[in-house]
């Protein structure tokens, strides 16, 4: 390599490290939040869960009451089969199969159902911790804010602060 192009190596290089310098210079603000203590603590979501109990309460008690019937349904045949005659029994074990059938749907809906609107009611609450943590990172001059992290120092940790606005 000749010295011209090493000294021109040596130029670019400078031209494009200089203004890095000046970046390093400037001291970055970092901050994380910790969002399942949003989900866990703060006043919306709180609010969110107590609106899906409630929602869900009704048809949580029916799953429990048939739930409750299909054992009952389930023992007094164990208990009769000895004495029962062949076709009352297998009456007996279609309408406990019928049962079952339809408490696994049910049950299998209620989930479905019951996951849909917790993550709908969980969204509003994620858009409106997002609105808090851009404007708290807006005003207090951050340059990011992390919300996943395997692990952030508690030094960064702004969660209390996003808590404190919510609950507002």
């Amino acid at each position: 390599m000749t010295i011209s192009a090493l000294l021109g190596r040596i130029a670019v290089f400078a031209a494009l490290t200089l203004p890095l310098a000046g970046v390093q210079a400037q001291e970055s603000r970092v901050g994380f939040v910790s969002t399942e203590r949003i989900f866990r603590e703060a006043a919306p979501a709180k609010a969110a869960q107590a609106k899906i109990e409630q929602e869900f309460s009704r048809r949580e008690k029916e799953l429990q009451e048939m739930a409750a019937r299909l054992k009952s349904m389930s023992d007094r045949l164990d208990k009769d089969t000895a004495i029962l005659p062949e076709s009352d029994r297998l009456k007996r074990q279609r309408e406990l199969s019928d049962l079952d059938k339809d408490f696994q749907r049910k049950q299998r809906e209620f989930r479905e159902d019951l996951n849909q609107r917790r993550n709908e009611e969980l969204a509003i609450v994620l858009e409106r911790t997002n609105k808090v943590i851009k404007q708290i990172a807006e005003s207090e001059k951050y340059d990011i804010v992390f919300q996943e992290a395997v692990y952030a120092s508690p030094r960064i940790d702004i969660t209390d602060k996003v808590l404190k606005a919510l609950n507002k």
